[in-house]
């Protein structure tokens, strides 16, 4: 039998791609759990021409996971700029199409396309059908659409899901009763991690969970989304949405960001998301304060370093 540990990964978008390649790297089970919430670009139009969830936070976590030749997963990454109807649309977006398309159900299409990619784990959506996410803003304003929330750029009181009784995806729910370790983050707070937490059924697995349940706070605010955001207020806006009993452990960064760096983010209306530690204490969690971030063109989690903090976790 396989004994390897199994550790549950929930988020979207580009932090939970980074977290993955670093984590399959370990002689771990890995099954990552994705939204199914996201309506602009190549995802939005396919979701709407093929009546399927929005493929491209899927993708990039097949990208992240496959064991492929690095030209393959380029190709698979593939966004096309010109072309009439597929200017936009990435390959491995069409491809998910295409197999929704044979198959006739995602679940089906996403298993054999990552057995062609060599995929180091499983990658599951968090429902089998698009989900409309919107948020009610602090001025009492809602907007509906995952990819028009940050553009308001006004303060988000609440998200919300359409409908609101969508049922999990079974082998989802059955993915985090059976872990060994459970990981929420990194990602956009309300837009990557929330729509998974809010489907009916994922937060009370994860609640019922006797494992280790850890969250990875994002490193830098996002505009329109999390401006102004410390540490404690990422993990009080999940407490607030589904309550104070989903967490057992916040890793946060601690090391303060080169100036240079900044100042590229600040351009955006960014900021470092800082490490509030009097706050913080006051949270019922255990709170690990690290650096585990990295530099290059942006500034990422250390994968490795995160990634060596969840072993110790899933190891005790």
């Amino acid at each position: 039998m396989d004994n390897k540990p199994k550790v549950v990964v929930l988020g979207g978008g580009t932090g939970l791609s980074v977290l993955l390649r670093g984590l399959k790297q370990y002689p771990v089970d890995i099954t990552a759990i994705v939204t199914v919430a996201d309506d602009g670009g190549s995802s939005g139009r396919l979701r709407l021409d093929y009546d399927m969830p929005p493929p491209g936070d899927v993708r990039n976590v097949i990208a992240a996971l496959s064991e492929v030749e690095p030209l393959v997963e380029r190709m698979f990454q593939h966004r096309f700029t010109t072309g009439d109807g597929l200017s936009g649309h990435s390959l491995g977006n069409l491809l998910l199409a295409a197999m929704h398309d044979i198959t006739g159900d995602f679940l089906t299409g996403i298993r054999e396309l990552s057995r062609v990619l060599n995929v180091r784990g499983q990658v599951l959506p968090a429902a089998k059908k698009s989900v409309m996410l919107s948020a009610v803003f602090e001025d009492g304003s809602t907007i509906q659409g995952e990819s028009k929330i940050p553009l308001e750029n006004k303060k988000i009181d609440r998200v919300f899901l359409t409908p609101a009784d969508m049922e999990p995806l079974r082998e989802s729910v059955k993915a985090i009763q059976g872990a060994d370790l459970i990981v929420i983050g990194p990602g956009s707070l309300y837009t990557s991690i929330l729509p998974n937490l809010l489907v009916k059924g994922i937060a009370d697995a994860i609640k019922a969970a006797s494992v280790p349940r850890v969250y990875i706070c994002n490193v830098m605010t996002q505009p329109g989304e999390t401006t102004g955001y410390s540490a404690a207020g990422h993990i009080q806006a999940l407490i607030d949405h589904v309550g104070n009993d989903v967490l057992d452990i916040a890793i946060v960064n601690n090391e303060l960001i080169p100036e240079e760096f900044l100042e590229l983010y600040r351009e955006e209306g960014a900021e470092q998301v800082l490490c509030d530690a009097e706050k913080l204490g006051k949270l019922d969690m255990k709170v690990i304060c690290e650096n585990i971030i990295q530099y290059g063109t942006l500034v990422r989690h250390d994968s490795k370093r995160v990634s060596d903090l969840l072993m110790t976790l899933v190891q005790k």
